[in-house]
């Protein structure tokens, strides 16, 4: 094991919704679309000195919707899409489980499932990495509690589920995100100015 890298910061985003377009539990790498300026996000991240990983959850796997491996398919899809714009998600962790599944070896409550920091802490154990500073962006109210939890600086995006997720923070008074944003490129440059 290398030494631990300490300083500068660790960027989370959400995948669906916040990095591919929102289109329901999607089993099919041919499905994944980019969200327009999601690259450019990354790459403003990456050259802002942040190390960027994708964090998801993805119950369809417990849910008997898709395999697990469909799951790493989409991710793999997703990150390729990215690489070919030069925008560097250094892996995209994501939670199969659910508390309500029907696939026995993935209906557990679990660590992993935001808004628990489980992927977080396992992105930073698997890279060594201590971070200064840690950002969360995302289109659910999870996401934000995830950036909470974890003691980061959050965004939640309009895309996805986002525009409906903020309506319902403002009427209830739920965990706010440090920044609304347009999208995830728009809460690049608002979590780094």
């Amino acid at each position: 094991m290398g030494a631990l890298k300490t300083g500068a910061g660790v960027a989370f985003l959400d995948r669906d919704g916040t990095l591919n377009v929102e289109k329901g539990y999607v089993d099919d790498p041919a499905d994944v679309e980019l969200i327009p300026g999601a690259a450019q996000a990354v790459r403003n991240f990456v050259d802002a000195g942040y190390v960027v990983f994708g964090v998801s959850n993805q119950s369809g796997v417990a849910r008997g919707f898709y395999t697990l491996e469909a799951a790493i398919e989409v991710n793999n899809r997703v990150a390729e899409l990215l690489a070919a714009e030069e925008a560097d998600v250094r892996e995209i962790f994501f939670c199969p489980h659910h508390p309500d599944g029907v696939v026995a070896e993935y209906k557990v409550r679990c660590e992993c499932r935001k808004p628990k920091t489980g992927m977080i802490t396992a992105a930073l154990e698997k890279y060594r990495l201590k971070p200064e500073k840690i950002i969360v962006v995302g289109d659910k109210v999870c996401d934000v509690e995830l950036g909470k939890n974890a003691g980061a600086r959050t965004a939640l995006v309009s895309t996805g589920y986002g525009a409906a997720e903020m309506e319902v923070i403002k009427r209830s008074g739920g965990p706010r995100p440090d920044f609304f944003a347009r999208d995830v490129l728009e809460a690049s440059r608002l979590l780094l100015a």
